[in-house]
């Protein structure tokens, strides 16, 4: 699933290249995805200027003149692609929602597992969005401190790895992130959540903030089923330093491949993988293997 850098480029691109415009035809080809979109989206879109985007959490916002916004989450496999006016758009028999601009630049939303989401709403009443008002803070936001996290975590007695995917603690960071970002703390995936301390909580903050910056700034991850609007894919992935990484040796490590190894374990049916040497459990701290 993208998760918040991933998101973030799709946005981008959109804003780059559909700001401003307005929707001149709408293609709706079927009821929905995970939920149902709604009835009169052709044309409550027809014919409204886009005045705007921004991004929450997974959540792609494109704004309208009309006061309403349409949210576009991405699922699972989900993805946009956008060709420029005069450049003829590829057939896939999984772009669900279509619209062209006056202009002639299309957008296609393809989803081949149909899990993701379209909506419309009052551009007021975004953050009251039921997919919106339990998210936490935005992780490159000011809202996002030490203080917030130690309040956020003070009686969670998950693993901090399940901790950081929850999306009323921090939007945004999924099972890639997260593992990356305790690596770069330094901190083990199956420590629990309350029973970190100050430092080890400002060093995450400071670890979760490095890695999606840097990974925004590369485009984001490429998965399997992911690529930014104009078909580049994002390369983030050949830095990763231990997601997908079980048994390569450890950049960080002292000796090099000294740790025998990045470790891959499950958590709630999540893959994470962590440095053995670098991410070690300190004596006597609780732990929760889910």
């Amino acid at each position: 699933m993208p998760e918040l850098p991933e998101v973030e480029t799709v946005m981008r691109g959109m804003r780059l290249h559909l700001d401003g415009k307005t929707i001149a035809r709408v293609a709706v080809r079927r009821d929905g995805m995970r939920t149902p979109f709604p009835a009169d989206l052709a044309s409550r879109l027809e014919g409204a200027r886009i005045s705007g985007f921004a991004r929450r959490g997974k959540y792609i916002l494109m704004r309208l003149n009309r006061g309403e916004t349409m949210l576009l989450h991405l699922g699972m496999s989900g993805r946009v692609l956008l060709s420029r006016p005069g450049q003829a758009p590829k057939p896939d028999r999984h772009e669900h929602l279509s619209f062209e601009t006056t202009d002639g630049t299309h957008f296609g939303l393809i989803d081949p597992r149909r899990f993701g989401t379209v909506d419309l709403m009052p551009t007021v009443d975004e953050e009251k969005h039921r997919l919106l008002a339990r998210l936490g803070p935005e992780p490159l936001g000011n809202g996002f401190s030490q203080d917030w996290l130690h309040h956020a975590l003070a009686r969670r007695r998950t693993s901090i790895k399940a901790a950081l995917m929850d999306q009323s603690v921090v939007a945004g960071i999924g099972n890639i992130y997260a593992s990356e970002a305790l690596f770069r703390a330094a901190i083990h995936p199956a420590r629990m959540a309350c029973g970190l301390d100050g430092p080890e909580e400002a060093r995450l903050v400071e670890a979760i903030r490095a890695v999606l910056e840097e990974a925004i700034a590369a485009g984001g991850s490429s998965l399997r089923d992911y690529a930014q609007p104009d078909g580049e894919l994002g390369y983030f992935q050949h830095a990763w330093r231990v997601y997908g990484r079980a048994g390569q040796g450890c950049p960080d490590c002292p000796g090099g491949k000294a740790c025998g190894g990045v470790v891959r374990i499950e958590q709630a049916g999540r893959s994470t993988f962590f440095c053995p040497l670098r991410q070690v459990l300190p004596a006597g701290a609780p732990t929760v293997a889910g």
